[in-house]
C-alpha cells in the first residue's frame, strides 16, 4: 500500500476485467503538525485528515486509488489570488522561536490559531490541490480528493480567516486558467457545499465570468459564520463576472438531504448545464453533516454522494474535492468515504428515500435565488410549479410555553421522524452523548448579560425556550429549562458598545457587545442569572448560532479554570459571540460573560467591523432590563444605552 508521498502502482481494472475511474487521493501527515500553539482543543484539529484516510484504509477504498504524494505551493501561484504580503507573512510563521509573534498574528486574525508548522501545513495544503487539479485536467486521473488543512475557503487575498490561511481551491482554479492555458481549461465550476459561505472564494472570483461559483450554506440573514450580507442571494458577482456568483442562503439550521437535492436540482444543475465547464472543483466541507458541533444541519454521507454524483455529469467527470470544514470525526470519515466511492464507480448510491421533503423556507430560498438569476440564466426563467413547493416540511420552530416545562418540540418530532425514513443504509450516526451535561449541571456559574438579555422574559427564551416581544425569531431554549436560581445585579469595568449590521433576532440594528479587556474609565451595568454550566453552554450556542444537541461543551470544567486564571479565553464557536470572560465571583460563584474576541473588537475600533445603534426593539428590552430591575429610570436607561451607541471606541 502506498503511503503519503509516494504514489502506488494501481492498475486499473478489476478481477472482472472492467475498466475503473482513475481516482486520485491525497493525504501527507506532515499536515497534522499544524495544531493550537499549546495542544488545547479545537474543533479543526489533526484528527478529521487522519480518520478520513483510516476509513478509506479499512473499507479497502485507498489501495484502489492513486496516492500522491503532497506538493509545496509556489508563492507566484499562491499570488494569483493573495496578496504578495499575505503570501509573505504566512511563509514567515515557520520562523523558530516566534511563538510570542505567531500568537499576536493570530489574535489579530478571525478564529485562527498558529504554531510553528502552521505555514509548512498551508503550503502543502495548496500545492497538494493545485498538483490534483493539475492531473486531472491533463487527464492522468479522472477525478480525486485532497485530503488537506488547513482549509481554504473563508481566506481572502490579504487575510486569514475562519481557520483557513491559504485559499486552496482558489489557488487551483487560477493556477489552471492562467498558468496552463495549453490544457483548455476555459471555465471552472467552484461548488461550496461547505455549512459556512466561501467568503474568500467569491471575493477572488467576483468580477472573473471564466468561474462559476456556487455556494450553498446557512446564512441566517447574515447571523451565522462568517457573518454579514456577503453570503446573500443577491450577490451576484460585478461587471463581466455578474451573473456568475450565486448563493444559496438557508435561513436556519436542520437542513438536510432534501433541502441540498431540492438546490442541486433547481439551481445549480440547470445552470452548470448552461455554463458547460471544463473542469469541477468542489469545496468539500462537511460540517454540514449531521451530528456536526459547529453545522447544525443533517445531510447524510448518502446526500453527499448524491450530490456529488451529479456533478460527476459534467466536464466528463473531471472533478476535484479539497476538504474544508467538518468537526465530526464520524461523519466527515463516512461522508469521505461516500464521496470516494462515488467517484470510483464501483457501485449503485443506495440508501435514498422520496419520503422527506424540503422545508418550507427552503422553497422561499430557492425561489428568490431563481428569479435573482434568471436574466442571467433561461434555464431559471420559469416559475416552480405550485405542486412542486406545496411538497415541504415545516420550518423547524420550536416553541416552549413560559408557563409550562412540558410542551413537546412538535415540528422537530416531525422532521426527527422524516429523516428517520430516509432509511440510510450503513451510515449511522452515534447519537449525542450526553455525559457531559451530567457533569456540567452540578456546576453554578453567573452569567453576566449587559444587551437585551438584562430583561428577565427575554434571557428565559434562551433557557425555556420561545420568543419575547420584539423579537424576530424564536428561541429552542436549553435543554434544562431550569429558571435561573438567583438575579442580582452588577456594575463592572467593561466598555459597551453595539455593532453589525442586523441580526436574525432583532433585524436591521446593532447588537450589544462589551470589550473584552477591562478599562476603568468605563462602567457597564449587568444583570446576573445564577444557573449551571450546562444552561450556560447552551446560551453560549444559541447566541452563536449553533445547535444546542451537541454532542460536546464549548466551555468545559478545564475551560472554567483557565479562564478563572486568564480573565478571558476566546472559543471555537465561530460566531460573534466568541470570547468568555471572567468578570470575579459572587459568593464563591464564578461571574461569566461573553462577546467578541480581542481581535474583533479591533476591528469594531478600526471600523472593519460596522459600529451601529440598536434596533428600537432591541434598545427598548435594555431598557425594560434596566427599568424593571431598579438600576435606572426609563429616561436615565434611555440616555445609558444613546451614550454607549454614539461614543467612538
Amino acid at each position: 500500500m502506498a503511503m503519503a508521498g509516494e504514489s502506488s502502482g494501481n492498475s486499473y481494472g478489476d478481477c472482472d476485467g472492467k475498466s475503473q475511474r482513475k481516482v486520485g487521493l491525497v493525504y501527507d501527515e506532515t499536515m497534522c503538525k499544524h495544531d493550537t500553539p499549546n495542544g488545547e482543543d479545537h474543533p479543526e484539529c489533526p484528527d478529521r485528515i487522519r480518520v478520513i484516510w483510516e476509513k478509506l484504509q479499512l473499507a479497502g477504498v485507498s489501495q484502489r486509488c492513486v496516492v500522491l504524494g503532497s506538493s509545496k505551493a509556489e508563492d507566484k501561484h499562491l499570488q494569483l489570488v493573495h496578496t504578495k504580503d499575505h503570501v509573505s507573512l504566512v511563509k514567515s510563521l515557520s520562523t523558530k522561536k516566534k511563538d510570542y509573534r505567531r500568537n499576536r498574528i493570530a489574535s489579530q486574525w478571525n478564529s485562527i490559531y498558529l504554531n510553528e508548522s502552521s505555514s509548512e501545513a498551508a503550503y502543502l495544503g495548496a500545492g497538494s490541490v493545485v498538483e490534483l487539479a493539475e492531473k486531472v485536467a491533463e487527464g492522468e486521473l479522472d477525478s480525486g480528493y485532497a485530503i488537506v488543512r488547513p482549509p481554504g475557503h473563508h481566506a481572502e487575498p490579504d487575510e486569514a480567516m475562519g481557520f483557513c490561511l491559504f485559499n486552496n481551491v482558489a489557488v487551483a482554479a487560477s493556477y489552471l486558467l492562467d498558468e496552463r492555458p495549453e490544457l483548455g481549461v476555459k471555465k471552472i465550476l467552484i461548488v461550496d457545499w461547505d455549512v459556512h459561505h466561501g467568503n474568500g472564494t467569491q471575493k477572488m472570483f467576483w468580477k472573473d465570468p471564466r468561474v462559476l461559483f456556487f455556494s450553498v450554506h446557512r446564512h441566517e440573514n447574515g447571523g451565522f459564520y462568517p457573518a454579514g450580507d456577503d453570503g446573500c442571494y443577491n450577490r451576484i458577482g460585478e461587471g463581466p463576472g455578474e451573473g456568475f456568483n450565486i448563493n444559496v442562503p438557508w435561513e436556519q439550521g436542520r437542513c438536510g438531504d432534501a433541502d441540498y437535492l431540492a438546490a442541486w436540482d433547481h439551481i445549480l444543475i440547470p445552470v452548470a448545464k448552461e455554463f458547460n465547464p471544463d473542469i469541477v472543483l468542489l469545496s468539500a466541507g462537511f460540517d454540514a453533516a449531521i451530528g456536526d458541533p459547529l453545522g447544525g444541519c443533517r445531510v447524510t454521507p448518502y446526500g453527499y454522494s448524491v450530490m456529488l454524483k451529479k456533478l460527476m455529469e459534467f466536464a466528463q467527470g473531471k472533478i476535484v474535492l479539497a476538504l474544508e470544514g467538518g468537526y465530526n470525526l464520524d461523519s466527515i470519515a463516512k461522508s469521505s468515504l461516500a464521496c470516494v466511492q462515488v467517484l470510483l464507480e464501483d457501485k449503485p448510491i443506495q440508501g435514498g428515500s422520496s419520503e422527506a421533503y424540503p422545508f418550507e423556507s427552503t422553497w422561499r430560498v430557492i425561489q428568490a435565488v431563481r428569479k435573482k438569476l434568471s436574466a442571467y440564466w433561461p434555464s431559471l426563467a420559469d416559475e416552480l410549479s405550485s405542486n412542486l413547493i406545496d411538497q415541504k416540511t415545516p420550518t423547524p420552530i420550536i416553541v416552549f410555553s413560559s408557563s409550562s416545562d412540558s410542551e413537546t418540540e412538535d415540528y422537530a418530532d416531525d422532521i426527527l421522524d422524516q429523516m428517520s425514513r430516509l432509511n440510510i443504509e450503513n451510515h449511522h450516526v452515534d447519537t449525542v452523548s450526553t455525559s457531559w451535561r451530567r457533569d456540567l449541571s452540578k456546576v453554578d456559574v453567573w452569567y453576566a448579560s449587559f444587551g437585551s438579555n438584562m430583561w428577565k422574559p427575554r434571557f428565559l427564551c434562551y433557557i425555556q425556550g420561545g420568543q419575547a416581544e420584539g423579537m424576530k425569531k424564536i428561541c429552542v431554549g436549553s435543554m434544562d429549562k431550569t429558571p435561573p436560581k438567583e438575579i442580582t445585579w452588577g456594575t463592572f469595568p467593561h466598555r459597551l458598545f453595539f455593532g453589525r449590521e442586523s441580526s436574525v433576532t432583532w433585524g436591521v440594528g446593532g447588537v450589544a457587545f462589551i470589550n473584552p479587556l477591562t478599562d476603568l474609565n468605563d462602567q457597564t451595568h449587568m444583570c446576573l442569572y445564577r444557573i449551571t454550566l450546562e444552561q450556560f453552554n447552551d446560551v453560549l450556542f444559541q447566541e452563536n448560532g449553533l445547535k444546542v444537541d451537541s454532542d460536546s461543551p464549548l466551555f468545559d470544567l478545564d475551560t472554567l479554570q483557565l479562564v478563572e486564571k486568564k480573565g478571558s479565553i476566546p472559543l471555537a464557536s465561530g460566531g460573534w459571540y466568541g470570547d468568555v470572560v471572567c468578570m470575579g465571583k459572587e459568593g464563591d460563584i464564578p461571574i461569566l460573560t461573553m462577546t467578541c474576541t480581542v481581535s474583533a473588537f479591533e476591528k469594531f475600533k478600526s471600523g472593519e467591523i460596522p459600529l451601529r445603534p440598536p434596533a428600537e426593539a432591541y434598545a427598548n428590552t435594555m431598557v425594560k432590563g434596566l427599568v424593571e430591575g431598579g438600576r435606572l429610570s426609563e429616561e436615565e436607561a434611555k440616555a445609558y444605552i444613546d451614550n454607549a451607541a454614539s461614543k467612538p471606541l
